[in-house]
């Protein structure tokens, strides 16, 4: 039986208890097709994912391979069969070689007990010259960028001869440039003959690289069809049912109080030199390529690389937090990019998570007041608009944007008047994330907040700052306001940094 399809998916139901995770799906991928799948969190899409590659069994529907239909599909069928799957941490050996990583799948499934290092080598530089990338065979990957680590995760599908590779929201951590070099792999994987599935809350970048989409929402195949036919307010219209339109922040600074000022600071082989002021009720973005220095700025701030020099003012007096607590106490609060490992206490509640900074103010004797620490969560839970049950369900039960919002209420809860946000959308759906930039937004306009974001969503910056700091080995080059705040001209300026 011949198809015009690598792979089809009929009418696909998967249930987890009581929740209908898959209803009623249907999907089909052609040979070399580079098709989009588009969902908020919670839509379906990863579980339609493990259907793919074997994870899952669905309880209704059929799945057929080149037209065959699969009675029970593994993961060792679905990797037989050209399925690879890359995850978002890649499921990579970070104490191994890249040339270990690459070669170490051929060595096993030879049933081999020796590693030859002649062969091993060159098994991975093959795996590589077939993406066309170069790279040292002998770094160690646990200290590879991210943007180097997805290409090792990527040669690994191709020379396990994949015919279909899942990516699943494969350019969170990318910058523009490291994007751009990830799309050009993808079109000449295509150009093989490799069908690609670009999983990916990124709109822009959907409608960039994919010829096909479908659309998930709450476990259904809502929309699907050539991505010519579709725009950025099509796609969220079919993932949240509802249009989102976010007007550019406007804010006028110049009569407003300065609350942080920083002249020259500098932090050893990080930052050089960098100047910023910030003023009540503004918003101000940082972008720049990873290894700019935008993080280690931040933590400064914050009181976490307390050898740097320079001066800082809060409120006009001078200051130099060596820590996070002498930082809380002047009114700074900072939420990390990666919320799961640097944020949140997974298996807490979400309450204790809330007041964790904040457990001194909240003492009666040796115990913590209850009824004061229900009240103050109780309505910062409301505050952040967290979509859970009540506020002791554990945090690493949460979507990503509940997760963030969950930060956000943590740092409000201290009386923050600065807060420094590091990558606040990353892996949030669209609905969440115009959701946070509202909340930031009403509480720089309503309270006051002074605002750093720093991101690498050029349009989060452009729509939601009054201004634009470029950053580039250390320090302050650019800024863009006003009429200059663009994403061709931020974008513009990123691309002359490379």
């Amino acid at each position: 039986m011949s198809s015009d399809y690598l792979i089809e998916l009929r009418n696909i139901g998967k249930r987890f208890g009581g929740v209908q995770a898959l209803d009623d799906v249907s999907l089909a991928i052609r040979p070399g097709e580079i098709h989009c799948l588009a969902g908020e969190n919670g839509s379906g899409k990863s579980t339609i994912i493990k259907v793919i590659s074997g994870v899952y069994t669905p309880e209704q529907g059929e799945i057929l391979i080149d037209g065959k239909p699969v009675s029970k599909l593994d993961p060792i069928k679905a990797v037989q069969s050209g399925i690879q799957v890359i995850y978002q941490d890649f499921s990579l050996f970070g104490n191994l070689t890249v040339a270990e990583n690459l070669a170490m799948n051929t060595f096993v499934l030879e049933g081999r007990k020796v590693m030859k290092w002649a062969e091993c080598r060159k098994i991975a530089q093959a795996a590589l010259d077939q993406i066309g990338v170069s790279m040292d065979l002998n770094a160690e990957v646990g200290t590879l960028p991210t943007a180097n680590k997805q290409i090792v995760a990527i040669a690994r599908a191709v020379i396990a001869n994949a015919r279909l590779i899942i990516m699943d929201e494969p350019t969170t951590a990318l910058t523009r440039h490291e994007v751009d070099a990830l799309f050009k792999i993808v079109r000449d994987l295509q150009a093989q003959g490799i069908a690609i599935l670009f999983v990916s809350h990124k709109m822009r970048e959907m409608l960039e690289i994919s010829e096909s989409l479908t659309v998930f929402r709450n476990g259904r195949k809502v929309a699907e069809g050539d991505m010519k036919d579709y725009d950025e307010v099509a796609i969220t219209l079919a993932m949240t049912g509802s249009a989102i339109e976010t007007p550019p922040y406007v804010y006028d600074a110049s009569d407003a109080e300065t609350v942080l000022e920083v002249q020259d600071l500098t932090v050893p082989d990080a930052v050089e030199g960098a100047s910023l002021t910030l003023k009540r009720g503004e918003i101000v973005g940082i972008s720049g390529l990873i290894g700019s220095g935008r993080t280690e700025f931040a933590k400064a701030l914050f009181g976490m690389e307390p050898q740097f020099t320079g001066q800082m003012r809060v409120n006009g007096k001078p200051v130099h937090p060596v820590s996070v607590q002498e930082a809380i106490g002047l009114g700074i609060a900072y939420v990390p990019e990666d919320r799961l490992t640097e944020g949140l206490f997974l298996s807490q509640s979400i309450q204790r998570n809330m007041v964790v900074s904040i457990l001194d103010t909240l003492k009666k004797g040796l115990f913590l007041d209850r009824n004061a620490t229900h009240a103050k969560t109780a309505g910062m839970f409301k505050a952040m608009q967290i979509a859970a049950p009540d506020d002791q369900l554990p945090a690493g039960n949460l979507s990503g944007g509940n997760a963030q919002r969950v930060m956000l209420g943590r740092w409000l809860l201290t009386g923050a008047k600065v807060l420094i946000l590091n990558g606040p959308t990353v892996g949030v759906d669209v609905g969440s994330k115009a959701t946070i930039h509202r909340i930031i937004r009403n509480l720089a306009q309503e309270q006051g907040l002074a605002v750093i974001m720093i991101s690498d969503d050029v349009p989060e910056l452009v729509t939601n700052c009054s201004r634009i700091l470029v950053m580039h080995r250390g320090r302050f080059v650019q800024e863009l306001s006003g009429t200059g705040t663009t994403e061709d001209a931020v974008n513009d300026c990123l691309k002359q940094l490379n």
